[in-house]
């Protein structure tokens, strides 16, 4: 038996893959929206109701990818929703909402067997940051030293405690990746830790505190699921004239000062030649 999570708007939820209610797996209904991704158990097949509202399905599949989440995507669809989708929704498998419960049984038993690839594309700076031989980490003008436990913005020390050291370094290693508070309080408070996820909303206002106005904007808020960090954006490179030659301009301030040279050495001679006259 399969567990399974049908996230759906619908009134009747049975309406919308029938062909599930004939078949013997568990099936948990969710209402269609981001706060249901906290929601759901780790090892679950996701069942996404498209039919309606292909947005807010491709912003919700789109969402499961940003938070890290394995769990596969099966998109439910009518036909004619088949036009849009692409890799970029990062789903496992589609199926038409009038599927056979034979068909359904075996799209089912290809993801769950990891026959059936993930479609996914890379999200735009997916990849993580990189340290350099010193330990640092840099975006922009926030410096992190994961050696020594320091941090610094503008090149001034930033006063962390290390709990919000261990946050910020936690987010900026995983730049554009959300994370639900669980994960976060998971991740770097650890498993042992017995407190809730209002640490989590504590220790980010403090962050965002010490980083001052400018740069509180770097660790973003994901309405309903969690906080990513947001590196700033790279400088627009400017385009680069190279400068027009001032030699023709330098010769001719030398023609220039010759001309008046000989002129005042013609007027000088003209003086002489009327002083001898008289």
């Amino acid at each position: 038996m399969t567990d399974l999570t049908l996230m759906t708007s619908a009134s009747d939820p049975a309406s919308v893959l029938p062909s599930l209610a004939l078949l013997s797996h568990r099936v948990r209904v969710l209402p269609m929206d981001a706060a249901s991704l906290v929601k759901m158990p780790e090892n679950t097949i996701l069942f996404l109701d498209a039919r309606d509202d292909l947005a807010m399905a491709k912003t919700l599949c789109r969402l499961v990818q940003a938070t890290g989440l394995s769990t596969p995507i099966m998109l439910i669809l009518t036909e004619g929703g088949f036009t849009v989708v692409n890799p970029q929704w990062g789903v496992a498998d589609v199926v038409v909402t009038s599927a056979s419960p034979a068909e359904v049984e075996g799209r089912l038993r290809m993801i769950a067997d990891g026959g059936t690839r993930q479609m996914t594309a890379p999200l735009p700076g997916d990849q993580p940051a990189q340290r350099d031989a010193d330990g640092h980490i840099r975006s922009g003008d926030l410096v992190v030293d994961t050696d020594g436990y320091t941090a610094s913005l503008h090149g001034r020390p930033i006063d962390l405690a290390y709990k919000e050291f261990e946050l910020l370094k936690y987010l900026i290693l995983h730049p554009n990746r959300v994370f639900t508070r669980a994960q976060l309080l998971q991740e770097v408070w650890g498993y042992d830790y017995y407190g809730g996820t209002r640490t989590v909303d504590v220790h980010i206002r403090r962050l965002r505190a010490k980083l001052g106005g400018e740069y509180e904007h770097m660790i973003g808020t994901v309405r309903n699921v969690g906080y990513r960090f947001d590196p700033p954006e790279p400088p627009a490179e400017q385009e680069t004239h190279e400068p027009e030659s001032d030699d023709g301009d330098a010769e001719g301030r030398r023609a220039s000062r010759r001309a008046n040279d000989a002129a005042q050495a013609s007027e000088g001679h003209a003086a002489s030649a009327d002083t001898k006259t008289k």
